[in-house]
């Protein structure tokens, strides 16, 4: 056969934009995609593949998600006309506080160990959704994953730096305690030790085994059952903090989204604990400024990143489990206050402050089926594979979210038992009229709003197809005067840039800049999809 290297790419590739008349399935890996639209197919709605979906993800690209995830969801359920929101973030054990992290040592939170890791929200998202929405067993959307995981699936492209790089960093922090992260190198790393690469074939039977179970139990037995035993008992073996009552107390919640008018378009999100409320502050701001015609130019670029960091700093400041926020979110997206903080923007590049109003590795997919229905759904471990905390024997991996906490006793955010960290994952979507347009979403930690404003922007101020919208050009907000360029912006708009005061650094690989997928209705009725260029998506059509 002829040699070549999976991960070599000299020449620029060029993508369509897809329609499709009745269903349509997007995500970052072709075979989860191809999953989505079977279901739809054999009679499945819009919620039944993303369900499906969201169980094999874990298997297509452990690099971004587990078992041990959290999820949200936005979905839209066309004989309702309305669309829903579901919070299934996971909280801190009842035995961790800011103070106890604090008399270890830590003056912020790590990101590996048991001390990030919290309940996972996921399996309970999925059973919800299913509950509530679904049309086909947890059994019939279990299906496909469990047989893929037993077959061995191809790893994709995309995943191959992002496994050797994570591979590498656990290594490091785990180098204190190596028995506790001993079964997640055995599930992640090959029998040498090195990590997976583009092509290798990727079995994982206790993947497919902790799958049946779950649809045996309605995912009961994650949280109130056997799994959820094993996962207490290894944390007690292991120096973890994890309690029975902290998984039997925990369910996911149906939360009413936020939303904001953008230029005659309504922007909807995930609110609090979520940070996509940052998405909607930074269209507050940019809704009074006026763009220029041309996008490839220093104005717009500035615009939109000065706006961006003004709303970050506010959400990083503010947002928090609801339940402990001082500040609400009508404060935060209140015409006065945006137009105290709009005035704030001039022609250079500023610090971004908080303001005062009182005087989000991840994986995201949408679907949507014949009777127009559509979902807007993300997963997420946080940094690539998470804690590097792996449960023996049951192919569950576990997220990293607590890292996200303050150990500030003065912060909202602070850490506390039972309590949700600060979110960065946000699905979103998008509305006119009172009527679905369609499901929108960007992967990437905090480059998530970033670039659901630059879709939302491209959409509706540049008038973009979905597939333009994600091959545009990125930027992203690093922090303080920092911001990050893809090598496609052109070199005037970088000069222009710094002659604005901002430190301006070209991105070597633009994994980190974002990976979105987009699915618009048209006014014939049709479906749009846009796919991500920077990594292996897919739009699967019918």
């Amino acid at each position: 056969m002829p040699e070549f290297d999976a991960a070599c790419y000299p020449y620029s590739s060029h993508r369509n934009m897809v329609f499709a008349r009745k269903a349509m399935a997007c995500t970052s890996v072709p075979q989860g995609a191809q999953i989505g639209l079977d279901i739809m197919k054999a009679g499945g709605n819009a919620v039944d593949a993303a369900v499906a979906m969201a169980a094999a993800m874990p298997l297509l690209e452990p690099t971004g998600n587990g078992l041990g995830s959290d999820c949200f969801a936005l979905v839209w359920i066309q004989r309702d006309k309305r669309l829903y929101g579901l919070n299934a973030s996971g909280v801190a054990p009842a035995a961790l506080s800011a103070s106890a992290v604090r008399e270890m040592g830590y003056t912020q939170m790590p990101f590996t160990g048991w001390l990030p890791t919290m309940v996972p929200g996921a399996p309970a998202g999925w059973a919800e959704l299913n509950r509530r929405f679904g049309t086909k067993s947890l059994d019939e959307l279990f299906s496909p994953a469990i047989r893929s995981a037993r077959e061995g699936v191809p790893v994709a492209v995309n995943l191959q730096s992002q496994w050797q790089k994570d591979a590498q960093r656990i290594a490091e922090d785990s180098s204190a305690c190596p028995a506790l992260h001993q079964y997640w190198r055995q599930i992640f790393l090959k029998a040498d030790g090195s990590p997976y690469r583009a092509g290798d074939l990727f079995r994982w039977e206790e993947y497919a085994q902790t799958l049946e179970e779950l649809a045996a139990t309605g995912c009961e037995s994650y949280y109130r059952g056997p799994l959820m035993e094993k996962i207490v008992a290894f944390s007690r073996e292991t120096g973890g903090y994890f309690q029975e009552e902290d998984f039997r107390g925990y369910r996911p919640e149906w939360v009413e989204p936020i939303s904001t008018d953008y230029k005659g378009y309504t922007v909807c999100e995930i609110p609090p604990n979520g940070h996509g409320i940052t998405v909607l502050m930074a269209l507050n701001l940019l809704s009074g400024l006026e763009l220029p015609q041309q996008r490839e130019c220093g104005e717009t670029y500035h615009k939109i990143l000065e706006c961006i960091k003004l709303a970050f700093a506010d959400a990083k400041t503010y947002v928090a489990d609801p339940r402990y926020m001082k500040t609400q979110v009508s404060q935060l997206l209140s015409p006065a206050y945006t137009a105290r903080r709009r005035a704030l923007i001039g022609d250079r590049a500023r610090m971004p402050e908080a303001g005062d109003p009182s005087c989000g590795g991840t994986v995201y997919l949408c679907t949507a089926d014949p009777e127009g229905n559509m979902i807007s759904f993300i997963q997420s471990n946080y940094t690539t594979f998470g804690s590097g905390v792996a449960i023996p024997g049951t192919g569950i991996s576990l997220q990293n979210r607590g890292a996200n906490f303050s150990l500030d006793d003065s912060s909202d955010n602070v850490l506390a038992g039972g309590k949700h960290s600060y979110h960065t994952i946000i699905p979103g979507f998008l509305m006119k009229d009172g009527d679905a347009v369609g499901p929108f979403g960007v992967m990437g930690a905090f480059m998530q709003p970033q670039g659901h404003v630059l879709v939302v922007v491209n959409t509706v101020d540049y008038h973009m197809n979905p597939q333009a919208c994600l091959d545009a050009p990125r930027m992203q907000w690093t922090g303080g005067l920092d911001i990050q360029l893809e090598r496609e912006v052109p070199a005037h708009v970088a000069a222009q840039l710094e002659a604005r005061g901002h430190r301006v650094t070209v991105a070597n690989s633009n994994v980190d800049m974002g990976r979105g997928q987009i699915i618009w209705r048209t006014e014939n009725g049709l479906l749009a999809g846009g796919t991500e260029p920077r990594c292996d998506g897919t739009i699967a059509a019918w």
